[in-house]
């Protein structure tokens, strides 16, 4: 993987909002057809989530996830690039809770004021749907 796109994924917790946000293309688990949204994406030791927020809903990216793990994920602000990836649900409990505890912990950084409420408390991120990201 280039090095300035490594770097556009690896963020550290004094990227900006702009930074997290990205597209994701995933295939549709009823129509099979190519969906498109707009994400943050987060990272949590050392490696890249997808996360639902707080939520609690159900998504249909997770749902399309689900059906068919591999997506495109696109890097849109600064680098430009499209990524295969492959998505695993994180249902562990454990490593949820430890995952989402980084997650929180970063969007409370006061410089990273973004579109979410601070301070973010956890418990409103337990029920999200959230993915462990692996480019293939």
């Amino acid at each position: 993987m280039d090095a300035e796109v490594r770097a556009a994924i690896e963020i550290v917790p004094a990227a900006g909002t702009r930074e997290r946000i990205i597209d994701i293309t995933t295939t549709g688990r009823r129509t099979g057809r190519p969906r498109r949204i707009e994400i943050f994406f987060y990272r949590a030791s050392g490696r890249t989530y997808l996360c639902s927020g707080t939520s609690g809903r159900p998504t249909s990216w997770y749902a399309n996830l689900l059906a068919h793990p591999y997506f495109t994920f696109h890097l849109k602000h600064g680098v430009r690039a499209d990524l295969r990836a492959r998505a695993v649900p994180v249902t562990d409990e454990e490593e949820r809770r430890r995952v989402l505890t980084e997650i929180v912990a970063d969007l409370n950084q006061p410089h990273n004021p973004g579109t979410i409420a601070q301070p973010t408390h956890l418990r409103d991120w337990l029920d999200s749907r959230l993915a462990h990201v692996t480019f293939v």
